[in-house]
Formats: C-alpha cells, structure tokens, sequence
C-alpha cells in the first residue's frame, strides 16, 4: 500500500463507526463510477460535470512525452528558468510537486507589485512562462500575463516562444493565446481546480520545471484500485471517517508536517479542504501548523491533529486523540481527493461548487472600477506607530493595542482568528511569527494566508462556513508600483482593492476584520507583538 493512516481516540472511533456505513452505501465505487447522487439532489448538477479527477491518472499519461518533449526543447535552447502564474489549485500543486522533487520553479500566485517586480526582473532571458487558468480570465493570472508579455517585448523577445498556457478547451485565454501563437495545453473540464494536481494544471509546469512527473502518476496509480473498492481498509473512506466523522465533529483540521519528504503539502490540503467543504454555514477549517504550534497541546474539543509523517516502519506511537498519515506524494493526492469528497457527503454540502468566492472579486472590481457596488471606503480609522488602522465591523478605539484586543475579544469558544497578509511572501516571512503569538493569546486556532491566493484557498470557507472566525489583514504600503499593461489600475491598486473587496464581503456576512497597513512590516509586527504582550484575551 502507498498510503498508510493510524488513528487513536475520536478518530479511531469515527473510522470504527463510518467506515462500515460508507462500504454499506457503495461510496467509494460510487466515487470511482462518477455517481453525481451521492451529495444528494441540490449537488447533482455541478457533481455531474466535476468528477472527471477519478480518471485524472489515465487521462493525463499521454501529456507526458509532450511535456518533457517540450522541456527538452526549451533546455536546448537555453530556457531553463520556469515561472508559473497562476491561483490556487493552478500554483498550489505544482509548488508541492516540485518543492518534493527538489526543482526549481518560481511561482507567482500574487498582485503584490514588489513580488510581481522580482519575478518580472529575474533571468528573463532565460525564462519560460507558463499561464495557468481553468477559467481563462482569472484576473490576478490575466494580469501577470500582461507583465511577462510587455517585459518579453521590451527585451526583443518573441512572447510566443516564451509563453505556455494551461487551460480548459473552449475558454477565452485558449482563443487568445491560440491567436498570440502560444503554445496550448488544454486540461480536462469535468476536473475543478482544485482537484486538478493529476492534470495538465499540475503536471506542465511541473514536467517543464523538471519534475518527474510519469513517477507522480505511477504513485496515483498504484493506489487507485484501492480507493474504488468498498472495503473497510480503503484510505479514502478512512480519511474522510477521520475528518468529517467525529463525534462531536471536530471541524478544525491541524495539518502538521512531522517527517514527511513531501514539502508544503498543508497548503495543497489547505485549500482542497477549505474551498470544497467551507459553505451553507458548515464545514472543516484546515489549520497549517509546525510541530510545536500551540493548538497541538492546547486540548482543544473541536480540533483534530493530523500529522504527514515520515513511514510507518518507524513503528511511531500516535499520540492520543491524533493521526497519522504516510505515504508517496501520488498516492496522498489521491486518497485526499477521494477522502474530502467522502467528508462532502458526511457533512451533507456539495465538495465541487465554491458559491462564495466570486462575491470578493465581484467587491474589488467595483473598487477598481467605480461602478456603485457595495464597497467600503479605503481611508483609515486612524494610524498609530506609523501603522494605518482600518476597522471593518468592530469597534477599533484608538491605538493598535485597543484595536487588536478588540478585533480577538470577538473570538468565541468555537471560533478562529484568520492573518491575511497581502504582501510579498518572500520576503516578508516574518509576519509569519505572529500565528504562533496570537495563538497562544486567545488559545483558538489561528490560520495564516498570504493574499490574494488565499482567496482561491480558505476564502471560500471564510464567508460560506460557520460564522466564527475573526480576521486580521495586514498590507504592505509599498512605495513603488507596478503598472498593468492595457489596464486603468496597477499591481498596487489591485491588491489592495482586493483586500478591501475581500473586508467588505466578510463585513457583511458578520465577520469582523482589522487592516493595518504600514511600509514597514517588521515593525509591524514587532507592534503587534507588544500590543499582546498585555492581559491575555480568552474566549
């Protein structure tokens, strides 16, 4: 077997109780026969039309000689440097593939204009770009697209013997860069994105960056028998027991990486967990958290740890109440698709449809384009310590210390704090400290997300899940900015309209949500830092 899971406490017991119910009802084969019925009447339609990743492995076997055909073109004329533009299952895939693999691949899933700038300025000579969109007009990937051409242009280079596009047949990015001369790669539509790692979304920029990628597909398919039989010892049907079977539910998910050879996995978790199971007021929040990350410890009743470990020859003792998860990085993919579709089911909502996500970007383009939708204003409430303060549906007083404590006062006994830090993610990883400092002040779970890709990720389960989670954004008020070619707007206005986009959405479904803006970022969380170092809020 390429995927091993041990349980104890209210896992063990959830696999001993669903596991049997879920064999009884025929869910894995039903999964495996693409059986829209199984989520019930109100998911029948877009189930119908989003099961196409059961059969991902088969499908994508032929793309292989024509990715590493091309790879081998593109090296022999010097162009060894990949970058991938592209949002959430478009980036977060290929970003584990290749981390794993140990190849370089700069991914650029970011308006942040300071990131998008480094990208834009490292080795083009050298560079392919590869453009990945199901859609055909995601607005952060039209965009980088607009940068690399005119770079490409302003260098003498021909965009067309640069440019690579990823995309589902029959979209607008297909036409227009069928027309521009680039090279096409189409993905299979029935596949949503985030369940696309085993596609052409995955396996291109990956194959290109130098990842092997047949290997990938031998690991799936090694396990996919497995998965489409009704036995107690499938993995999928034990994993999705473990997630969406407790009892009483614990609906916070703490992805721990502890061993395992596969790098940045919880962020592929992140978003297949949160974006498929986060709506009509349910759902399961996926917490990434390093092995001494406070909510381990903490005892929390609704949280259940799950740990990505190295082999299970290791004879490990899981500790009590948590699980264990081992295996190659094909077979995971896998057995996680299967297994949050199996926690759909379990939890009663439709796993494939992402209804809430399309309300922030409907939010930013009204910033952006000034045509009256309900937006907020942009000015701040007031700045304190060189940090702009705006409050969004809570009283923020008059200093950071007041504002801080009074955005987490409103964290409850099952709620969560979310940090959306829309800034350069790499260079700014020091923001990232703050997780661990909130965590241990509250004693909730505090999820952390660089934007706008959160967006694409736990977005969806910030406005469509429970009504629980409080919200700390944190922008970088950079002074330069990055014009967009053919657009009225820059890098600069469109993230940050896309954080006030995002602010207003959650306003308005009763969440509430401090924005500190600064130019200064260790500053500010050095700031922020203090400002917890007062009497401890609980819940």
């Amino acid at each position: 077997m390429t995927v091993s899971i041990a349980a104890s406490g209210d896992a063990a017991r959830a696999i001993d109780q669903v596991v049997p119910r879920l064999v009884a009802d025929l869910v894995a084969s039903g999964i495996t026969a693409q059986d829209p019925d199984l989520w019930g009447p109100s998911a029948e339609t877009e189930a119908a039309s989003r099961l196409g990743w059961v059969e991902a492995v088969a499908v994508s076997r032929p793309l292989v000689p024509r990715i590493t055909a091309l790879r081998d073109e593109l090296r022999a004329e010097g162009i060894d440097h990949v970058v991938l533009a592209g949002m959430g299952g478009s980036s977060l895939a290929p970003e584990v593939i290749t981390r794993t693999a140990g190849v370089p691949l700069t991914v650029l899933d970011s308006t942040d204009p300071a990131q998008v700038t480094a990208a834009v300025t490292d080795r083009l000579d050298r560079t392919v770009l590869v453009v990945s969109s199901k859609s055909g007009s995601t607005l952060e990937t039209d965009s980088q697209r607009r940068v690399y051409e005119q770079a490409f242009r302003d260098a003498g280079i021909d965009p067309a013997q640069r440019i690579v596009v990823v995309t589902d047949p029959g979209s607008p990015l297909e036409a227009s860069a069928t027309d521009a001369g680039y090279r096409v790669f189409t993905a299979d539509p029935t596949v949503g994105g985030r369940y696309s790692a085993l596609t052409a979304f995955g396996l291109v920029p990956s194959g290109l960056a130098g990842a092997d990628i047949a290997e990938l597909l031998d690991e799936a398919d090694a396990i996919s028998a497995l998965l489409s039989v009704d036995i107690d010892e499938n993995p999928g049907l034990v994993l999705g027991a473990v997630l969406a079977g407790t009892e009483p539910l614990r609906d916070k998910i703490g992805i721990v990486a502890d061993g395992t050879h596969i790098i940045g996995f919880g962020d592929w978790i992140e978003q297949l967990l949160a974006e498929s199971t986060g709506k009509s007021g349910r759902g399961l929040l996926p917490i990434v958290l390093d092995v001494d990350a406070p909510e381990i410890t903490a005892g929390l009743p609704d949280v259940q740890i799950v740990r990505l470990v190295g082999s299970r020859d290791d004879e490990r003792h899981v500790a009590d109440g948590e699980v264990e998860i081992t295996g190659t990085l094909g077979g995971q993919i896998l057995v996680w698709e299967y297994a949050v579709a199996v926690a759909g089911r379990l939890l009663g909502i439709d796993p494939f449809d992402q209804p809430d996500v399309e309300a922030a970007k409907v939010a930013a383009r009204a910033l952006l384009e000034g045509d009256g939708g309900p937006v907020p204003s942009t000015a701040p409430s007031f700045e304190d310590q060189g940090i702009a303060v705006t409050a969004t549906g809570l009283e923020a007083g008059s200093s950071i210390a007041q504002a801080v404590t009074s955005l987490l006062s409103a964290v409850g006994d099952d709620g969560y704090v979310a940090i959306q830090a829309y800034v350069d993610r790499g260079v700014n990883r020091e923001l990232e400290v703050l997780r661990d400092v909130i965590a241990e002040r509250v004693g909730r779970p505090v999820t952390f997300g660089y934007g706008p890709r959160f967006l694409h990720s736990t977005g969806q389960y910030h406005k469509g899940g429970p009504a629980t989670g409080v919200f700390l954004q944190i922008l970088a008020d950079d002074a330069g900015d990055l014009p967009i070619p053919g657009r009225p707007f820059t890098f600069g206005q469109l993230i940050r309209a896309q954080a006030a986009g995002d602010a207003s959405v959650l306003a308005q479904h009763g969440r509430p949500v401090l924005t500190l803006s600064s130019r200064d970022l260790p500053a500010l969380a050095d700031v922020v830092t203090a400002a917890l170092s007062g009497p401890a809020t609980t819940s």
